[in-house]
């Protein structure tokens, strides 16, 4: 079976605490990815990430990596429940891709399973939502798509290069979107919301216009995941269409929680696209019961058929450098779970 698999998830993990304290020292960020493929492994996980250990923050990591993109302070919306905001992408001049991002991060994963090495970056769409965009850099917004598409085209061509077959985009704008007080922030910053998500999906099927025919890009989207905190609240209903209609081949879709509305906007899901149903949180310890989970893809079944259906954590356990509100044995439970669950409905 190809990805995305029955039992999958989206990518970050909490990091030892003996990493969190030498973040930096790579001999050590080998170590800790070693024991995370090996635990991957052992609950029997298909798709194996290297729990994104290198990266401070899921997104700038790579972003920041891109010429003409930097960071700066997130003046925007702040996670519920805290007054801490991660910084945000800022292009600041041309959009080029010139040098390889992440691609031995990569290698390094994908010599040291014999599962399938799953990559994660940022969707393109993080060049835009939550990034300013410098007047100077580009006064016309046409060809800054333009260059965030060719970028992506780079960037997946060097991971096909180094033999990635699995990768992913983490999305935060279309879900963010789904959120009326996104919505109207939109509008004071002179973007339209209900054009974006059609903008967003155009760019990410330019980006993927040459994704060679061996690689799977699924997209994941969130509505942020900070220290086990959320930003955006609202169903999917406003960007459905829209993002279904991306060209990507899968789709991690939180339904963890009333935040993220219904299923009934999967009924837009075009026919042999697979969602991978994110029920299980990694925001809290607590442990999913296996009744509730089927339960729940049964529920989902009644838009998109069972056999397009996958399931996994809701989001990653450690999106930032900081890690989640839950312990490491509470992580592995919940993967394990996953595991258990996707064997039962799907054996």
């Amino acid at each position: 079976m190809k990805p995305p698999f029955r039992a999958d998830q989206v990518g970050s993990l909490l990091r030892p605490s003996w990493l969190a304290q030498s973040r930096k020292d790579r001999p050590l960020q080998d170590k800790a990815i070693l024991e995370a493929i090996r635990k991957q492994e052992a609950v029997g996980l298909e798709s194996i990430t290297d729990g994104e250990f290198r990266r401070d923050w899921w997104h700038l990591d790579f972003l920041t990596q891109i010429e003409g993109v930097a960071a700066r302070v997130n003046p925007g919306p702040k996670f519920g429940g805290t007054e801490e905001q991660p910084p945000i992408p800022i292009v600041t001049g041309k959009l080029r891709y010139a040098k390889p991002i992440m691609i031995d991060d990569f290698l390094f994963l994908r010599t040291n399973t014999k599962k399938t090495a799953k990559y994660t970056i940022p969707s393109p769409s993080m060049l835009h939502l939550r990034a300013g965009r410098a007047g100077i850099a580009y006064e016309d917004m046409e060809e800054f798509w333009s260059d965030a598409a060719a970028v992506y085209r780079d960037a997946i061509a060097a991971f096909a290069r180094a033999g990635c077959t699995y990768l992913q985009l983490d999305d935060v704008a279309f879900a963010y979107l789904c959120d009326p007080k996104i919505r109207e922030a939109c509008v004071k910053h002179g973007d339209d919301p209900v054009k974006l998500p059609a903008r967003y999906a155009q760019t990410i099927r330019e980006s993927l216009r040459d994704k060679p025919k061996n690689m799977v890009v699924a997209m994941h989207t969130c509505r942020g995941n900070f220290k086990s905190a959320w930003v955006a609240e609202g169903g999917y209903e406003p960007v459905a269409e829209a993002m279904f209609a991306s060209g990507v081949d899968a789709f991690f879709m939180e339904f963890d929680s009333e935040r993220a509305g219904s299923f009934e906007p999967l009924r837009f899901v075009p026919k042999g696209k697979k969602v991978v149903l994110g029920i299980v949180s990694s925001k809290t310890g607590s442990l999913e019961e296996k009744s509730f989970l089927r339960r729940r893809i049964d529920e989902a079944a009644k838009f998109v058929p069972l056999e397009d259906l996958c399931l996994s954590p809701q989001c990653g356990f450690s999106s930032t450098h900081h890690g989640n509100q839950l312990t490491q044995e509470e992580q592995w439970q919940k993967l394990e779970r996953v595991v258990q669950t996707a064997k039962e409905v799907w054996q």
